[in-house]
């Protein structure tokens, strides 16, 4: 079994430096500096490099503005794209995971590929819809999932921003695995699947998400609400305990009935300081042959 490394290209985003627990990188024309778990090492770029960032958030804490052109919100190109990057207290995050471009980048092949009209496409644990809007660019009608209404609402700002007002989106506030259920009882069928889902959580009603116990059953729901002829499902965790071979050994099971090909891995940073990688997240995919 091969693990694959894939690393983004995206022109938007660089991963200037890591080390010290923590990564320095540009979105766009500003650099933030976040704190990294998974950064052990020793940063290769002097401090006084890092202290020139726009701004800084150590760990989930309130950002640290030091550029005062910043804004807390600026825009993003993925070819004709637009994707909001925003930065709010309380979080680390800007709303665009740089390191899932190889995954839009499959998406959009796997559209052209087919050459098929009437494509479908379920986004679970959807958040602010970056894959959602490259899906319906590339001709997926898309169902996108996710149970926090601030998410859906980003994500639906994205759609605007992106000039795809009336692209076939159905925007879903939603526990994923009840959703799932309900599409599977009402004969729902859809050509690719994408799911990132956390490794603990809860649905809108309290309903209980752990990895370990709810992943396998859920890709067994996802499989039966594939069509006869599907093109892939793409499975991503951000989960430090998980390893890519986990997800590998459940996606074979779910998929042996279909035949295919499963690969899987680690999704990665280059960093442009030197010839380290920063893993980011594990990931495995299923794609017809």
């Amino acid at each position: 079994m091969e693990i694959r490394i894939l690393t983004s290209d995206w022109p938007e985003h660089e991963l200037l430096d890591s080390g010290n627990r923590m990564k320095l990188e540009r979105f766009g024309k500003y650099t933030l500096i976040r704190s990294e778990p998974k950064a052990w090492w020793k940063p290769s770029l002097p401090q006084a490099e890092w202290a020139k960032a726009s701004a800084r958030n150590e760990d989930k804490g309130q950002w640290i503005l030091k550029d005062r052109s910043l804004s807390r919100d600026w825009f993003l190109k993925f070819d004709n794209l637009t994707f909001q990057a925003r930065i709010t207290d309380m979080s680390k995050h800007v709303g665009v995971f740089p390191e899932q471009s190889p995954h839009w980048n499959c998406i959009r092949d796997n559209a052209l590929k087919s050459k098929r009209k009437d494509l479908k496409l379920l986004n679970l644990f959807g958040y602010t819809g970056a894959a959602s809007i490259v899906a319906a660019a590339s001709g997926f009608a898309v169902t996108h999932v996710d149970a926090s209404k601030p998410s859906v609402s980003w994500a639906k700002s994205n759609q605007e921003f992106s000039q795809l007002k009336n692209a076939p989106i159905r925007w879903i506030l939603d526990d994923a695995v009840k959703f799932v259920n309900r599409e599977i009882r009402r004969n729902s069928r859809y050509d690719a699947i994408i799911m990132d889902p956390p490794s603990f959580g809860r649905g809108p009603s309290g309903e209980l998400w752990k990895a370990e116990t709810s992943l396998p059953e859920l890709l067994e729901m996802c499989r039966q609400v594939l069509t006869e002829n599907p093109l892939f499902i793409i499975l991503t965790m951000y989960n430090l305990e998980a390893s890519s071979i986990m997800l590998g050994n459940i996606m074979k099971d779910a998929m042996k009935s279909h035949g295919g090909t499963v690969s899987f891995g680690e999704l990665a940073l280059k960093q442009k300081s030197s010839d380290k990688a920063l893993p980011m997240s594990i990931y495995a995919k299923w794609e017809k042959n």
